[in-house]
């Protein structure tokens, strides 16, 4: 590996930074949007049956939003409920539509990065290349016309080598970052649903307040 990269000169540095990056994020994604930390299967079924007569403490609010993602926009809605007794369908639907913004932040991040690099990694090998190029065609002698075989065999290492390594970089950058873009969408479809589920769940606790009767007219005699 020392010599390829020896082979390749300086152009496949800016390629590994990229390597490196884009492995360190796809293993730190990889963890992170597991099911378990994300959206647990059974979640939405326990906090439907712990909310089935009343409002839970603070105490359990407080571990289901500790639990995962999902269960801190749970937390979000109940908490809402529990200080605002009168609250109103839109305001409980709001606080579960902040939740979520909030959710999805963490759920895409680093993704635009990897998105870059699996981008990137393919113009910077063609970057590499044209650098190869250059002294391939630097090579030759201007007066003579006589070519340098070892600098000529170097300005083609350092064309192909930079190019297959972009390449190596960009396909599994691409791949992972498609892999995570769908599993983040399906992640936002299950907290929409599960929280479209709680809401109406939710306003049964809710203080109606009665309507104000109308005032009839006044009638002057």
């Amino acid at each position: 590996m020392l010599s390829i990269i020896q082979a390749a000169g300086w152009p496949i540095w800016p390629l590994i930074l990229c390597s490196i990056a884009a492995l360190t994020i796809i293993i730190e994604r990889l963890i992170s949007l597991r099911a378990s930390q994300i959206a647990p299967a059974n979640l939405l079924d326990e906090v439907l049956a712990v909310t089935r007569s009343s409002l839970p403490g603070n105490d359990v609010v407080n571990k289901l939003a500790e639990n995962s993602l999902l269960g801190g926009v749970f937390a979000t809605g109940l908490r809402s409920v529990i200080a605002e007794p009168r609250i109103t369908e839109e305001a409980v639907r709001q606080s579960f539509e902040s939740a979520g913004r909030i959710a999805m932040h963490r759920l895409e991040r680093y993704l635009n990065t990897l998105g870059t690099i699996a981008a990137a990694a393919p113009l910077l090998g063609l970057f590499g290349t044209v650098i190869g190029m250059i002294e391939i065609f630097g090579s030759q002698a201007p007066t003579t016309g006589s070519t340098n075989p070892q600098q000529l065999a170097h300005g083609i290492s350092i064309a192909l080598y930079n190019t297959a390594f972009g390449l190596m970089i960009a396909i599994p950058s691409l791949m992972f970052y498609r892999y995570f873009r769908g599993r983040v969408d399906e992640y936002q479809l299950t907290m929409e649903l599960a929280a479209e589920r709680l809401v109406p769940h939710l306003m049964r606790f809710a203080v109606r307040t009665p309507p104000v009767p109308a005032q009839p007219p006044e009638t002057t005699p």
